[in-house]
């Protein structure tokens, strides 16, 4: 035993430097990451919520401004521009709701119904993919040439009673929202048939075989499995909607559909009032973050956190 004890002792003091020698490549492979946060990440955000708090250089130009801590500047915000903020998030969660609405069957037929078709579910994923290969704005005002009061979807509303003589689609929220659905629905779709993808068929034979429905089946079943899919969809989806202009811009007027995103952009590139912006861009960034963590903590998906 004491001759065991000895060997053992004898090889404890060349452990501990191979084991700090494994360490040091950690951090070798950490680091440029956390450099890359730091500087793309930590110090904008810094830069942006001290840009938040500054005041008006006295009897300064426009556009010039000095460190403080004026904290009024997010109450002042939050009372002049509250419906736009509102209007961003209720335009994302809208849009949220239909591309999951639209993308999991899509989804669903491209993972489970199209697995032993290899080139059919190629095809259908190009499909989802080929909008990328296009320009955001392109795709974007071509829904301004779909939605045109000579288009056929225009004419085909009036037929069937179902748009009233003299309205538009275009410069309305459903333009907005159509445009945010068509934007981000690669996003909902390709989280969810990853997560299809790895789902094992004998679970849903299983359920057939128990005398389940179809139905209940996906209600028991499917749906539960693909939640990861789901939350990360919705994330995907939710998150950048929430600050998109550009469909605002396009697609909608400055009356009814301006949202927070178009606020911030001519806050800070045309009337050069930075600490609004700013302080409206934080704003925005809290309200996500608070309702991101509740979501997923409540869908109990947390180690997507």
């Amino acid at each position: 035993m004491s001759l065991l004890a000895g060997l053992g002792a004898g090889t404890q003091p060349h452990a501990a430097p191979k084991a700090q020698a494994r360490s040091g490549r950690h951090w070798w492979l950490v680091g440029p990451a956390v450099v890359y946060l730091v500087v793309f990440f930590v110090l904008p955000v810094g830069v942006l919520l001290a840009t938040s708090l500054y005041t008006p250089v006295p009897g300064g130009d426009l556009g010039e401004y000095t460190p403080a801590l004026q904290w009024q500047n997010y109450s002042s915000s939050l009372d002049r521009f509250w419906r736009q903020l509102v209007r961003s998030l209720g335009f994302a969660a809208v849009a949220t709701l239909a591309t999951l609405a639209i993308g999991f069957p899509m989804a669903y037929a491209i993972a489970v119904r199209a697995r032993h078709r290899k080139m059919l579910q190629g095809l259908l994923l190009v499909l989802v993919i080929a909008p990328f290969f296009t320009s955001f704005i392109l795709r974007t005002v071509a829904w301004r040439n779909i939605f045109a009061d000579s288009g056929p979807v225009v004419h085909a509303l009036h037929w069937w009673n179902m748009l009233p003589a003299g309205e538009h689609l275009n410069a309305t929220p459903f333009a907005v929202v159509c445009g945010l659905v068509y934007s981000f629905l690669p996003f909902m779709v390709l989280p969810i048939y990853a997560n299809l993808e790895r789902l094992d068929p004998l679970m849903l034979e299983a359920g057939a075989d128990l005398y389940a429905s179809p139905f209940a089946t996906f209600r028991k079943v499917t749906f539960p499995l693909s939640m990861p899919g789901v939350v990360a969809g919705t994330l995907l989806v939710f998150i950048p909607a929430s600050g998109d202009y550009v469909n605002s811009s396009l697609l909608g007027n400055s009356v009814n559909t301006a949202t927070v995103g178009q606020v911030i952009d001519a806050r800070f590139t045309k009337l050069l009032d930075y600490p609004t912006a700013a302080s409206l861009s934080a704003m925005l960034m809290a309200v996500i973050l608070v309702l991101v963590i509740t979501y997923v903590r409540r869908s109990g998906t947390e180690e997507l956190l």
